[in-house]
């Protein structure tokens, strides 16, 4: 007798929503909001957001974006151009810092430009400024004085209510039993809480079974990321 074919399973990219009132909010993030929730009365008119991947840099950066109306664009592709292209009064977003600079002059001239002509300029990167070398001169210490926000690692309640929320997004009804297990296994990330929704969400599917506990160990298990 053959086994039965498992079911396919569709490696399609999962739609977040990046409203602000999709963002949870706890004390490892809670400065980065208020951060933003006070634009555009800041000390300063540029500002940084620092944290690991996948902690709700780019969700916050998106939600600053849409109500300052700023463009967006990757440090590494940050040049002369973009930063004449800016009105006056302008806003952009340059994310990525610690990924390389296409031209440090470029941001040079851009946090000029920020304290001269009323821009408002965020700058997301996963470790500080105070972490990265720099070529030209003063733009470490320029950097370093800007505000600087970090995000930290989700916390357990935070990290719990992101796991609900990301099964709540791929319409599983998950029970508490099996998020308490998941959050005291897995490495306490947003970015390994995405890639464990999307591993216990393909299994349920390719098997046609229920979220249950032993689903998530083997999810777990699968990526390697088991921890006791």
């Amino acid at each position: 007798m053959t086994a039965a074919p498992r079911q396919l399973v569709f490696d399609l990219a999962h739609r977040q929503a990046l409203g602000a009132e999709d963002f949870l909010v706890s004390r490892s993030n809670e400065a980065a909001v208020e951060m933003i929730d006070r634009w555009p009365h800041w000390p300063h008119p540029a500002s940084l957001v620092a944290g690991p991947q996948g902690s709700g840099k780019s969700h916050l950066a998106n939600v600053w974006r849409l109500r300052s109306a700023a463009d967006v664009i990757s440090a590494g592709a940050l040049d002369d151009a973009a930063v004449a292209a800016l009105p006056d009064g302008g806003a952009l977003v340059v994310e990525d810092l610690d990924r390389g600079i296409a031209d440090e002059k470029a941001l040079f001239h851009l946090l000029n430009r920020a304290r001269e002509s009323k821009l408002a300029v965020l700058i997301t990167s996963r470790i500080p400024p105070g972490e990265q070398e720099f070529r030209v001169p003063d733009l470490r210490s320029r950097l370093r004085a800007l505000p600087l926000v970090e995000v930290q690692p989700p916390d357990e309640v935070l990290l719990k209510a992101v796991l609900v929320k990301l099964f709540s997004d791929r319409q599983l009804n998950v029970e508490p039993p099996v998020i308490d297990y998941l959050s005291l296994r897995m490495e306490r990330s947003m970015a390994a809480a995405n890639r464990i929704v999307a591993a216990v969400d393909g299994l349920a599917l390719a098997k046609h079974r229920k979220v249950t506990r032993p689903l998530a160990a083997e999810a777990l298990a699968s990526l390697g990321e088991t921890r006791e």
